[in-house]
């Protein structure tokens, strides 16, 4: 006897499922938040946990595309709001959710599944892995390099201005990286309230027109003992179609006045913005975190879409306990994949076929610590150049 139901939320249900989202967040959920967040916050692709009419869990999420290695996207859910209340954990309720959620998204066609974790230790069981890393930087105002890239203008958006403007622009410079995620009008939705709404936003314009936005918020550093001490930048959000257009928005962030430092944290592993400082000592990397989490909802077509790098095939075996249809043996080669009944050459979970889709890790470092099951060592090296990809994922979006 569980003692719950779940089921997908009804509407007129919503807000009683993000008070439950807000509780485990340790946020008061008031009338005025609920305005603001009502819109992105839908019971479509929702589900509720009951005790009798109370809702004592949600899972939720929205439909996006997720750009794979070699260039294609992949219908994805988005995972945004998962919680249980206090007094309901433990019983197994998280566990219900997710299942839910899971079946549905193989319904619904979703090729894969993304998140970002609120805690590490959660969604390694129901098949996430990490799968994108960001660090974080923190740049002392300095001078530009001769030869850094230059050329373009930057100007501030009014509030107005940029909630008309921004996703247009997002959706035009593309899915760039793996792991980056389109931003549908349910995404948006939230964002012109919360994100715009309590952000600077700049454009960089180049040559051929707008190539790229940052938002930014400022927060005080002065105290008793040093008055004088410049505000610090805080960026939530750069993208920019080309290294003038990021060198042009940073040149502008480290130019604001009465400012000590900037903080931007999430960025892609590669960026090389310290690379385009006279001192490239000023931007220091003060930390790499885990990023998105990912679940390959459908392992067929997942592994269909993406390229590979060169190398000798490769079998791999998935066991997936919770999509059983997953589970089998698949041949990867420069040319595709397939299925197949040969003998695998490694054996992987869900979760660590999550953390190599996108090229983040190398499974010959996974392998080393025990996390794949090797039967022929001679095929780890091909692996590694097969799951190789050009640049570092990357997502750059937060939900």
């Amino acid at each position: 006897m569980t003692g719950y139901e779940i089921r997908a939320l009804a509407a007129g249900e919503e807000r009683a499922a993000f008070e439950v989202l807000g509780r485990a967040l340790h946020v008061t959920v008031t009338d005025e938040l609920w305005r603001r967040r009502a819109a992105s916050f839908p019971a479509e692709r929702r589900f509720g946990a009951f005790t009798g009419e109370q809702v004592v869990g949600v899972a939720g999420s929205f439909a996006a595309r997720l750009a794979v290695p070699g260039g294609k996207t992949l219908p994805a859910a988005a995972v945004d709001g998962v919680a249980v209340r206090a007094d309901h954990t433990r019983r197994g309720v998280l566990t219900a959710l997710m299942a839910a959620q899971l079946a549905d998204c193989g319904r619904r066609g979703d090729v894969l599944a993304t998140l970002h974790a609120s805690e590490a230790t959660i969604y390694g069981r129901f098949g996430y892995g990490a799968a994108t890393r960001g660090k974080t930087v923190r740049i002392t105002p300095t001078a530009f390099r001769d030869d850094a890239p230059a050329g373009g203008t930057v100007r501030l958006l009014t509030t107005a201005e940029a909630r008309e403007l921004l996703p247009g622009l997002y959706a035009e410079m593309g899915l760039t990286r793996p792991g980056m995620i389109e931003r549908p009008e349910v995404w948006w939705a939230h964002a012109r309230e919360r994100l715009i709404g309590e952000h600077q936003v700049a454009v960089h314009t180049g040559p051929r027109g707008d190539d790229g936005f940052v938002l930014y918020r400022t927060e005080a550093r002065r105290t008793f003992d040093h008055p004088n001490r410049g505000a610090a930048l805080v960026v939530q959000d750069l993208h920019a179609t080309n290294t003038a257009a990021a060198a042009g928005l940073w040149r502008f962030l480290l130019r604001v006045d009465l400012v000590s430092e900037v903080h931007a944290p999430g960025r892609p592993l590669d960026e090389p913005a310290g690379a385009m400082l006279t001192d490239p000592r000023a931007c220091a990397v003060t930390g790499v975190d885990d990023d998105t989490w990912l679940r390959l909802v459908d392992v067929p077509a997942a592994l269909a879409a993406r390229s590979w790098g060169p190398g000798e095939p490769v079998v791999i075996e998935v066991t997936d306990p919770q999509l059983p249809g997953n589970t089998g043996r698949y041949r990867l080669s420069p040319t595709g994949t397939r299925s197949t009944t040969a003998a695998a050459d490694l054996r992987v979970t869900p979760e660590t076929l999550a953390m190599l889709y996108l090229g983040d890790a190398r499974p010959s470092t996974l392998a080393a610590i025990g996390r794949i099951d090797v039967a022929d060592p001679a095929a780890l090296p091909h692996a590694d150049t097969l799951f190789v990809t050009a640049v570092p994922p990357w997502c750059g979006t937060g939900f």
